[in-house]
C-alpha cells in the first residue's frame, strides 16, 4: 500500500493507514543482508552523482539556495550515502568473555544491533537533500522502513531521491514520502507503530513533537546561535575570512551559521577590518547565478522577522556597522556591534544573514559568554594555545567544538548534534545507525 508519494495525507485515519503499511514491511527490510543494503546505498550515491546538476538546480529553485552552495550540498549527499554503504558492511557486534568471576565462568555473551522498528523522519527546507540523507541513509544501512515528511517548500528534491532509492532496489512498500497538514503530521508522530522519530527543525516544534511521541526513540537536531571566539594568538586573516563566509552563506539559513563573534581585545580592530573586507567580496544576487553567494530568504515572513530582530538590537543600543538593508526578501549581510545581551540576536537563532561582534578582554570571559543561553549545537575557537582548547572543550556545553575553524564546519562522518535546547541524539552515518538500532545480547553456556 505504501508508495513513494501519496500526494498528501490529510487526516489521522490516512496517517494510521500509512503507518500500518510501512510497519508491515519491517520484517522484510530488517532481514535484508548487509551486502544488499550496502549495494542499495552505493547505487543511490551513484545516481545522485550522475544527476548532480539536476539535483543542484532543483534545490536552488525550491529553496532559493545559491547554485554554488546547492552543488556543494549534492556532493555532500553523495558522500553521505557512500559512507553509509561502507558502514553497512562494517556493522556488527562483539564477543564478551564472561569468566569474570566464579558465577559467570564458562559463559560468553554475543551482541548485535537490530533496528528498533519503522522510522518517521521530518526534515526542514534549508538542506533538502543532505539533511534528508542524514536520516534516510542510516535507515537503509540498518534495514529500517520509513516515512519521510520533507519540508513543504522542498518536495521535489525528496521525490527525486526517493525514485533513486527505489531504482536502487529498496522494497517499494518500505518507503513513503508524503506531505501532511499539522493534524495528520501529529497523528504520524503519535502512532505507536513508528519506533523512531528523527526531526530536524526549530526547537519549539521539536520539543513539542517529542512530548507527543510516546515511547518512540526520539532524535532532535534543532537550532543554535553559534558562538566563535578569536583569540589574540589566532591566525586573524584566516579567522576573518572564515567567519565572513560562515555568517552569511545561504543568507545565514543554517543552524550552525556564525552568529556571535567574540574577539580578544588586542586583535579586535584587525579582525573587524579584515572581516568587513571579506564580506564586501560576497555577491548578492539571483540564486541561479553561479557567482551568487547570498540570495533572498526562504519567504517574506522570514525576512520580516530578521529585519525586526535587527531593529530590536539597534534600538537596544547595538551599533549596525554593516548592512541592515532590505530589498524584497533579501537582507544584506548585517553586523551588529555590542548587541544587548537580552535581544533576540544575542540569545535566539537568527536564521538569517546577521551576526553580532563584541570585544572581550579575557578568554575566561569569552568562554563564559559562549556558554550562556539555552542552545548548545556547535562553537568555534581560533587559537593555537592547547590549554585554551582543552579548557573550552571541557567548559563550553556544545555538541561540537571546532578549533581553528567556524562552527559551520561539519563532516558527514562525524557525530553531530546538540545539547540543551539544541536537541538530543547524534547524526552522522554510524552514530545515527546506533540511534536507529538497539542491542540484543545472547549468552551461551557451552
Amino acid at each position: 500500500m505504501a508508495q513513494v508519494v501519496r500526494d498528501k495525507i490529510v487526516s489521522a485515519k490516512e496517517a494510521g493507514e500509512l503507518a500500518a503499511s510501512i510497519a508491515a514491511s519491517f520484517e522484510k527490510t530488517s532481514a535484508l543482508p548487509s551486502h544488499v543494503r550496502a549495494s542499495v546505498l552505493a547505487k543511490v550515491a551513484d545516481g545522485i552523482e550522475k544527476d548532480a546538476e539536476g539535483f543542484a538546480k532543483t534545490i536552488a529553485e525550491e529553496v532559493r539556495k545559491p547554485l554554488k552552495e546547492a552543488r556543494r550540498e549534492v556532493a555532500r549527499a553523495v558522500f553521505t550515502f557512500r559512507w553509509a554503504s561502507e558502514e553497512a558492511k562494517r556493522w556488527g557486534g562483539e564477543v564478551l568473555p564472561l569468566d569474570l568471576d566464579a558465577n559467570t565462568e564458562g559463559r560468553i555473551a554475543l551482541t548485535k544491533r537490530v533496528p528498533r522498528g519503522p522510522g518517521l523522519f521530518i526534515t526542514p527546507f534549508n538542506f533538502p537533500l543532505n539533511l534528508v540523507a542524514h536520516k534516510v541513509a542510516p535507515a537503509l544501512a540498518v534495514g529500517m522502513p520509513f516515512v519521510l515528511k520533507p519540508a513543504p517548500q522542498a518536495p521535489r528534491t525528496a521525490l527525486k531521491l526517493a525514485k533513486l532509492i527505489l531504482d536502487a532496489g529498496w522494497p517499494k512498500d518500505a518507503i513513503a514520502v508524503v506531505s501532511a497538514p499539522v493534524e495528520a503530521a501529529e497523528a504520524l508522530v503519535r502512532d505507536e507503530r513508528f519506533a523512531v522519530l528523527s526531526f530536524t527543525g526549530s526547537a519549539k516544534v521539536g520539543w513539542y513533537l517529542k512530548s507527543i511521541a510516546g515511547k518512540k526513540h526520539v532524535l532532535l537536531e534543532l537550532g543554535g546561535n553559534a558562538g566563535v571566539f578569536v583569540a589574540r594568538d589566532a591566525d586573524v586573516p584566516w579567522a576573518a575570512a572564515r567567519c565572513a563566509w560562515g555568517a552569511y552563506y545561504y543568507s545565514g539559513q543554517v543552524c550552525i551559521s556564525v552568529q556571535r563573534i567574540l574577539v580578544e581585545a588586542p586583535v579586535y580592530n584587525e579582525f573587524k577590518e579584515l572581516f568587513l573586507k571579506n564580506v564586501a567580496e560576497l555577491k548578492i544576487g539571483d540564486p541561479l547565478d553561479d557567482k551568487t553567494d547570498i540570495g533572498p530568504l526562504i519567504d517574506t515572513k522570514s525576512a520580516d522577522r530578521v529585519a525586526d530582530w535587527i531593529k530590536e538590537a539597534v534600538a537596544g543600543g547595538g551599533k549596525c556597522i554593516l548592512g541592515g538593508k532590505r530589498t524584497g526578501d533579501t537582507i544584506s549581510p548585517t553586523l551588529i556591534e555590542d548587541a544587548p545581551e537580552s535581544c533576540k540576536l544575542s540569545c535566539e537563532e537568527a536564521f538569517g544573514p546577521v551576526a553580532t561582534i563584541e570585544k572581550v578582554d579575557t578568554r575566561v570571559r569569552a568562554f563564559e559568554k559562549m556558554s550562556t543561553g539555552s542552545y548548545g549545537l556547535q562553537a568555534g575557537l581560533f587559537t593555537n594555545d592547547l590549554n585554551s582548547v582543552l579548557t573550552a572543550w571541557n567548559k563550553i556545553p556544545v555538541g561540537g567544538l571546532i578549533v581553528n575553524d567556524i562552527p559551520s564546519f561539519r563532516s558527514d562522518a562525524m557525530p553531530y548534534g546538540g545539547t540543551r535546547d539544541s536537541g538530543t541524539g547524534r547524526e552522522g552515518a554510524r552514530y545515527a545507525m546506533e540511534e536507529f538500532t538497539e542491542l540484543r545480547t545472547l549468552v551461551i553456556k557451552p
